[in-house]
């Protein structure tokens, strides 16, 4: 289908719009590195929490939990602790007040919080610089990808010879990827955080209209004996055994060979064993989250806000404000998709790509006009994923890198120079590595199972142990990533079958995480093990200002031996318990709009109303707490007195 000239006009009106705002806040966001990548430290948390929740609702990962839905059901609700989701849980608590107590610009500076400047502390500083660029350059990657398919369902073939398409079969997703990319990048790399924030909330306004009008489209269009003809028993479930139990062939009503295909897709997919799988997950998705955010888009907004209260206060909201509306809309777009199956995939009836069932939905239900401000709310999804990654990106190399080690002297300007330079770098990187995947699922649980194998156990060990230095640090990551590399590499050569089929059948990068991760641990504890312990003074330091709970018993005697005042985190056990709680609260945001659309109200007001309860819990034992906690810390309190002092001299003169 292509795109009425109304929606094309609404579309191209929308993409210049973002252009001209980039443009427009440049002036503010090009004063310095600090202004252009943290916007100053000055953007309140709620607008922090809006624009990072804006570029979670990428259009990539709303694409493949639409196909997650419509094969699993309500199964699938699990699935996104792959990434894990629930990290958001941990941060809220108190990984995101930790973190911004460091009130550095990136996590590779954070390192010097931990590890000081010794020899450890530098090559822990590097290789955190070139995991994050690995990452991003797989998170562009995994965009790329994600608003070519989606694009190239609406829009004219730009290639059309026989020839040339038989030969690169993705040429016209791979080109229409290609122009939304430069785009964005157009008006990111001029603006900075301002202008990826700004935008971010705007785009954030389009999504939640978009995602209401497409699940009151689907509530319309599909009665609830409509829905019921097509799936299969336990289909509406969020509960599970041992076994996934959800057999397609059951269901009569749907073509035997699309059929075939969604069997196959569970079996590919290697979740079979459900109860397997969740297990791991959230063996998996506990490490990973307890390690901290990784060094991405996440983190940047954390150390752009104020103080480590509203830190944790913009970590909340990113789980309020993203998935209500992304799952209304993802409830709509699958039982839509469900229910006129057949007539979606009359081209591909063996294996269809469930990938594409986002895009083919819209161009059969959506009316003109309103496909036109739909389209550009899922392009604005994509555009606040990606220029919040590149944002991130640049941050690492000019900051980290050419900063320290190349020209630490250079003007402010030369630094926001460099920054739109290492922007469009990461930018035709990120585009290079996008043109050789060839799905969305692909790259995800590459990034999410295997590379992150590499991250978890160095970044847990360095919050809650104190005799982790940067030796170990360094080793830690390095032994993991370079597993993972191997690892892909011996699987693209076909010569670790195992991987394949144990523990979790197909499932490559579900098996991998532990072999990485064991591996990683390993070299973590031995490189530690034989290099002496950080200097007092840095231990000391970093126990002061951070105020972890955890493995600290030597430090934390020998600061209240130095400070007698000093009152030590024991918060343990209220943080576990409130992140259990907020568990529990986050898939009640999850699943309660999924149960509206299909209206299975029974199941709506029960998730309600475990929402409510866990949110009067988390109000009264965490919200309210966060004062006492993390109130406005005393350094920041003299940085408002030292402006204060300076602007009155300026007066003076």
């Amino acid at each position: 289908m292509q795109l009425n000239i109304i929606d094309i006009s609404i579309i191209v009106i929308y993409l210049i719009a973002n252009i001209i705002l980039g443009f427009w806040i440049s002036k503010r966001a090009s004063k310095d590195i600090n202004s252009y990548f943290l916007g100053g430290n000055s953007l309140p948390w709620w607008i922090l929490g809006v624009s990072n929740a804006s570029g979670m609702f990428d259009i990539a990962g709303t694409m493949l939990m639409v196909y997650w839905l419509a094969v699993y059901g309500m199964k699938s609700m699990w699935l996104p602790w792959l990434w894990p989701v629930f990290n958001q849980i941990f941060l809220m608590v108190y990984l995101a007040s930790w973190l911004r107590r460091s009130n550095v610009m990136t996590g590779a500076e954070w390192i010097k919080t931990r590890f000081g400047t010794g020899r450890g502390a530098t090559l822990s500083h590097i290789v955190v610089v070139i995991f994050a660029l690995i990452g991003v350059i797989g998170f562009l990657s995994y965009g790329f990808k994600g608003i070519g398919k989606f694009a190239v369902a609406f829009l004219p073939p730009l290639v059309t010879n026989p020839e040339t398409l038989m030969k690169y079969p993705q040429i016209n997703t791979n080109l229409y990827a290609l122009i939304l990319m430069a785009i964005t990048t157009i008006y990111v790399v001029k603006g900075g955080m301002f202008s990826v924030v700004i935008t971010e909330v705007l785009q954030y306004g389009i999504l939640t209209i978009s995602s209401i009008a497409i699940g009151i489209i689907a509530i319309i269009h599909v009665s609830p004996e409509a829905l019921n003809s097509v799936l299969p028993a336990g289909w509406k479930s969020l509960f599970f055994g041992w076994n996934l139990n959800l057999d397609w062939s059951t269901v009569h009503s749907v073509a035997s060979s699309k059929v075939t295909a969604f069997n196959q897709w569970i079996a590919s997919d290697g979740y079979s064993l459900f109860g397997l799988f969740f297990g791991m997950v959230l063996f998996k998705g506990i490490f990973i989250s307890a390690a901290g955010p990784a060094p991405n888009y996440d983190m940047q907004r954390i150390l752009s806000t104020k103080n480590p209260k509203e830190a944790a206060k913009m970590s909340s909201l990113v789980n309020v404000v993203l998935n209500p509306p992304r799952y209304f809309m993802i409830a709509g777009l699958t039982i839509l998709a469900l229910t006129s199956f057949n007539s979606l995939y009359k081209s591909s009836l063996t294996q269809p790509d469930f990938e594409t069932i986002l895009p083919e939905v819209l161009a059969h239900y959506i009316p003109v006009g309103l496909l036109g401000f739909l389209m550009a709310g899922l392009i604005a999804a994509f555009m606040s994923n990606f220029a919040a990654t590149v944002n991130a990106a640049p941050a690492y190399i000019v900051n980290d890198i050419y900063k320290r080690y190349i020209n630490p002297n250079a003007s402010a300007k030369k630094y926001v120079k460099m920054s739109y330079l290492c922007s469009v770098l990461v930018v035709v990187v990120g585009i290079s590595v996008g043109f050789f995947i060839e799905s969305i699922n692909q790259v995800v649980l590459w990034i999410v199972s295997a590379l992150y194998g590499g991250y978890t156990a160095a970044n847990v060990l360095k919050w809650y142990w104190w005799r982790f230095n940067g030796f170990g640090y360094f080793w830690g990551m390095v032994s993991g990533i370079i597993t993972c590399l191997v690892l892909l590499l011996l699987d693209y050569l076909h010569l670790i079958p195992f991987l394949h089929t144990w523990p979790l059948p197909y499932n490559v990068s579900m098996n991998s995480f532990p072999v990485i991760f064991i591996i990683s641990i390993i070299g973590c504890f031995v490189a530690t093990l034989i290099t002496p312990p950080e200097s007092d003074e840095v231990l000391m330091h970093f126990y002061k200002t951070v105020k972890p709970w955890g493995f600290w018993g030597p430090v934390r005697e020998k600061v209240m031996k130095a400070n007698p005042g000093f009152v030590p985190n024991k918060d343990f056990k209220k943080d576990m318990f409130n992140v259990v709680i907020g568990m529990v609260w986050q898939i009640t945001l999850m699943a309660a709009p999924v149960f509206l659309v299909i209206r299975e109200y029974t199941a709506f007001f029960v998730a309600a109303g475990i929402m409510v309860v866990t949110s009067v819990i988390l109000k009264f034992n965490w919200w309210d707490k966060l004062e006492s906690a993390y109130g406005e810390d005393k350094h920041q309190i003299k940085i408002k007195i030292s402006e204060s002092e300076l602007q009155i001299t300026e007066e003076t003169k």
